[in-house]
């Protein structure tokens, strides 16, 4: 007996019988009504009574899988709707099912017939018979049988309409004519009760249906409107792909070429805006004052903005000599603001610069960094691919609920639950006539079942921990790489052999713990920082204000929070990389590092971020103006190979966003290495003063900057002396 209830789905879904007794096709889940919270692993039940079918396939109204192969149902994929303007009922948004009965069918019908009209033309043509069958529960063939017993045991459906497949279920096929609805060129139908009906309640219906499986209020017209886009947006991808790829090469190699230039443009760059900018807010001070002066002595241009108050059309403003004054005076106060911190912190940006610089450098030795986005974006991959299908199996865990569904209004038992092997014995069917024990959703009412959602909560936090991780362990990986070309006394000589390989191998060997510690704390304060969110989306129709407002606070406290982490966490990976301590001994040692050099911090991260942007801007612009002028085909060289468009902006948009991401990556690995340069720089500064034991580090351009140098030790004195007098005899010679 028990065994027997072991059945897996496939022996009992071929079981089933339309007519007598109906038997669930799922996996019969014994252990879970005995759940305990000591009982096994609950992601491993997922995993083993988890079906992913629920998902891929839709299920009919006794629970058996449409298109699932060893199956009856194998070659048919489709759900079919006897009664589709059923779903227009109240009950559907309430209960989230429609009450009519769900079939597999293999394919849509492709006419307007009813049951009635059937029957009277069967008797002259059985083909009528044939086709409408089709659409009958599997086994029925009774096309003699009353019309009213048969829409009363819901054998076959008392009307087909012309439909076709959308999300693998059955739709009318409308078509909008001159702004009249139709299917199949008719906009009133028979209802296969005796009436008349318009298409409109069939639109009606069929956006019920979708709203209910695609949880939007989105309605069937717009769904298959959107598809149709999406179809000639495919088509424009399949012929223009060879040339997206081009694109998004060319914007690889600008900003590979774009980062290894920096060591020479990153001074004039930075510069070149800043004085760019202190003229532009000259300008306007001169441009104030010349219009200051022009209205001088223009009647009612004396009168003060408080005297003619508040005015939508802000022209009038515009009129008065205090406004231009107010404007040259602000102007005045930022230039002399900009002026003064240039003053202050131009040593500060010359530092910087000549990081930006030194990071350009690094990188033309190290090139392989370059790459490891990839690396990092495959294992990102494997971190959302895991997310997913264990989201999957964890949704579909549950076992088929079955509930009494009714079209009449009165019926006490529609929405409570049932068994549909004892249905047909139950008084339900005599109480509720034409009520049905149909599969609902997937579910249970055991322990496991009731924390499910819990359980997506706790791979959710799985999640973000694996993909901060993952970045994490990117992060350590290059700055160990990148601090292996800082501490080389002579560079490139003294540089390890393959310093990013041997990073990456210290950093899963030693520094695992560390950075899934780091990554931890992150990913709790994201994880709350979703929660929040949510809170706030189901509280969006509340009207208590304190609330509102408490939440408010708490998600602008937390993202704060969250951004300082990641500034943190950034790095105490690179103390780590450098020192080999653990996490919160280099969070500290970073932490304490850098408020002594808060000022030095701020210009750095500032002056980078902005060349950074600047660059990201410039790739991206200019692949994406060479793209536009490309695909509109005013290049007269190659205008024979643009391929033909619907859309033209589908691939002009992939090439501007795909160039963007693809220096963003390439900026990320940069912006690592002078991060990690500058943690090397401060820490050189403190701990070395110059001398033949303690030498600094730093490149000769930052030792100018600030005044330092290195004594020579003797060997190199001697060296440089013999060097010296070689020279001189050979000029003597000479």
């Amino acid at each position: 007996m028990q065994s027997h209830k072991q059945k897996t789905h496939e022996d009992r879904s071929s079981e089933v019988q339309w007519q007598g007794k109906v038997q669930s096709p799922l996996h019969t889940m014994g252990s879970h009504t005995n759940l305990t919270p000591h009982s096994e692993d609950q992601f491993t039940k997922a995993w083993m009574h988890g079906d992913p079918r629920k998902v891929v396939y839709p299920t009919d109204s006794y629970g058996q899988f449409c298109g699932q192969q060893g199956t009856p149902n194998a070659n048919k994929a489709i759900l079919f709707y006897f009664n589709i303007l059923q779903c227009a009922n109240p009950t559907v948004l309430i209960n989230l099912q429609c009450p009519t009965t769900q079939l597999c069918v293999s394919k849509c019908p492709d006419r307007f017939a009813t049951y009635i009209d059937m029957q009277i033309n069967y008797r002259r043509n059985k083909s009528y018979w044939e086709y409408y069958k089709q659409f009958c529960k599997p086994g029925f063939n009774y096309p003699d049988k009353p019309v009213s017993h048969v829409l009363r045991d819901e054998d076959c459906p008392p009307m087909i309409v012309p439909s076709r497949p959308f999300l693998q279920r059955c739709f009318p096929d409308f078509i909008t004519r001159n702004g009249t609805l139709t299917v199949a060129n008719q906009t009133i139908f028979k209802d296969g009760h005796g009436r008349i009906r318009s298409v409109v309640d069939l639109r009606d219906a069929a956006n019920k249906v979708t709203a209910m499986q695609q949880g939007t209020e989105s309605g069937i017209t717009s769904l298959l409107d959107a598809k149709e886009v999406g179809i000639k947006i495919f088509e424009d991808y399949a012929s223009s792909w060879f040339w997206i790829l081009i694109g998004l090469v060319i914007s690889m190699l600008v900003s590979l070429i774009f980062i290894l230039l920096l060591r020479f443009t990153a001074g004039v760059l930075f510069w070149m805006v800043i004085f760019g900018v202190i003229a532009a807010v000259g300008y306007g001070i001169w441009h104030c004052y010349w219009e200051y002066s022009s209205l001088q002595g223009k009647p009612d241009s004396d009168i003060t903005i408080s005297d003619i108050g508040f005015q939508t059309d802000f022209r009038v403003y515009l009129q008065l000599s205090q406004t231009w004054l107010i404007f040259m005076i602000s102007l005045a106060v930022i230039e002399a603001i900009i002026i003064l911190v240039l003053i202050f912190v131009r040593n500060r940006v010359r530092i910087a610069i000549a990081l930006l610089k030194e990071g350009s450098k690094a990188i033309g030795c190290i090139m392989t960094t370059l790459f490891y986005p990839i690396i990092t974006f495959l294992l990102l991959a494997l971190c959302i691919a895991y997310w997913a299908v264990t989201a999957v199996f964890l949704a579909s865990s549950g076992d088929a609920v079955y509930k009494v569904m009714s079209t009449l209004p009165n019926c006490k038992y529609t929405n409570l639950t049932c068994d549909p092997e004892t249905f047909s014995q139950s008084n339900v069917t005599k109480l509720c006539p034409g009520s049905q024990c149909t599969f609902a959703f997937y579910g249970g009412e055991s322990l496991y079942h009731r924390y499910i959602f819990v359980l997506q909560l706790c791979n959710l936090l799985v999640f973000l921990w694996l993909v901060n991780f993952t970045i994490a362990l990117g992060q350590c990986t290059l700055a160990g790489a990148f601090a292996s070309y800082y501490w080389a006394l002579r560079k490139p000589e003294d540089i390890p052999a393959c310093p990013l390989a041997s990073s990456f191998g210290r950093a899963l060997r030693y520094h695992t713990g560390s950075l899934a510690f780091g990554a931890l704390i992150l990913s709790i304060v994201q994880f709350i920082r979703i929660i929040l969110e949510y809170l706030d989306h189901k509280m969006k129709g509340a009207h208590n204000a304190f609330t509102r407002f408490l939440l408010c606070c708490l998600k602008c406290c937390f993202w704060c929070l969250e951004r300082f982490i990641k500034f943190m966490n950034r790095n105490a990976y690179i103390m780590i990389s450098i020192y080999g301590k653990n996490f919160c001994g280099s969070a500290r040692d970073a932490f304490f590092l850098l408020m002594r050099n808060v000022m030095r911090v701020a210009v750095l991260d500032k002056v980078t971020d902005f060349l950074l942007f600047l660059g990201k801007l410039l790739i991206s612009g200019s692949v994406g103006v060479l793209a536009f002028f490309f695909f509109t085909r005013q290049i007269p060289v190659i205008q024979e190979e643009v391929p033909s468009l619907n859309y033209y902006w589908v691939p002009l948009l992939t090439v501007i966003f795909g160039s963007y991401m693809i220096a963003h990556g390439f900026f990320n690995v940069y912006a690592m290495c002078v991060d990690t340069l500058f943690l090397c720089f401060l820490l050189d500064l403190e701990k070395n003063d110059g001398s033949v034991s303690r030498p600094y580090y730093m490149a000769s351009s930052l030792r100018a900057i600030l005044n330092k140098k290195n004594h020579k030790r003797p060997d190199e004195k001697k060296k440089g002396r013999n060097r010296r007098s070689s020279n001189q005899t050979k000029s003597t010679d000479m």
